[in-house]
């Protein structure tokens, strides 16, 4: 993996976001784009923003400004849904404490919509995926599903009505983990999005040269997830993030592959993955539940060497 040798690195390539010391600042940078996964434009705008701000929060910081990056046809979508799109992120943007500075657009056929988001992060709060001990728990901080139900709606499989638990996660601020992380004193962190639970968690297993434990049982899905995948009703990503990691995780014998496959799911904002000591989740919980946030203990961090296990 390429290394900068600018001493002013402090995370590099390789983490949820970049961070980058300039005099006393620890600043940290991102940038993120995806295409449409649902059809109101204010929506999605706001879910992309949530999305892109989410790397900040993975890393133990706070976002202050964003550059939007913007393709579209200009012939497909009028200046109202632009407007629309826009209008739905910024909002987004100010409830994560970051304004939008400006931005680029190009012509593109298909439609793209993301972030570069730029903040900081005090030394002492910083989150990086290498950071898991041996003896501490799993944190996850929302359900898994996004991908697969998206995909099943869009397919036809399932009705529309499923997809507002999806829209209410993906809508759904970092924040709060983030701050509860920070505050019982976790170490390490990602958030769940592209390559799915078990990619992400593999990334921490490698950069931390341990090993984790999940329990299928106890790893929350939204509603419907579990019996789409089970009839193999996943997306082309889910299926990828398997076959990636398979080579790297044991899974027990009572593991399906649709179990397999939820675990795999590609998620769109998805919720934060912490390695928190255990002597600390009266704190975390504390602090998640004054505001009202869910989360899931699913497992354990144990010595090894960059695997992942799955009971």
């Amino acid at each position: 993996m390429y290394k900068c040798k600018n001493r002013g690195v402090i995370v590099g390539p390789g983490d949820d976001a970049g961070v980058f010391r300039y005099k006393d600042t620890l600043m940290v940078e991102t940038v993120d784009i995806i295409t449409p996964i649902v059809d109101d434009p204010y929506t999605f705008g706001a879910i992309c923003a949530a999305n892109s701000v989410s790397d900040i929060f993975a890393m133990g910081g706070t976002p202050l400004t964003a550059l939007a990056i913007l393709g579209f046809a200009t012939c497909d979508f009028s200046a109202a849904v632009i407007k629309k799109l826009l209008k739905g992120a910024i909002d987004k943007l100010h409830e994560a404490g970051a304004c939008l500075i400006g931005g680029h657009s190009i012509e593109d056929n298909e439609l793209k919509f993301g972030f570069a988001v730029s903040g900081v992060v005090d030394r002492k709060s910083l989150l990086k995926a290498g950071g898991a001990k041996t003896g501490n728990i799993l944190i996850l901080t929302k359900r898994l599903g996004t991908g697969i139900l998206t995909s099943a709606i869009k397919t036809g499989k399932v009705k529309k009505t499923f997809l507002k638990e999806a829209v209410d996660s993906m809508l759904t601020l970092n924040n709060i983990p983030s701050k509860a992380a920070v505050s019982a004193g976790a170490k390490a962190a990602t958030d769940v999005t592209g390559f799915g639970l078990l990619g992400h968690a593999l990334n921490m297993a490698r950069n931390s040269g341990t090993d984790f434990v999940i329990h299928n049982e106890k790893v929350p899905l939204m509603r419907k997830v579990k019996d789409l995948a089970a009839a193999g009703a996943a997306p082309k990503g889910a299926k990828k993030n398997l076959e990636f990691c398979s080579s790297n995780t044991g899974f027990s014998g009572n593991i399906c592959e649709g179990d397999k496959l939820a675990l795999s799911d590609p998620q769109t904002s998805g919720g934060l993955l912490i390695a928190l000591p255990q002597k600390e989740l009266k704190k975390f919980d504390r602090i998640m539940k004054k505001d009202k946030m869910p989360y899931w203990e699913i497992g354990e961090v144990v010595k090894g060497s960059g695997q992942i296990i799955v009971k």
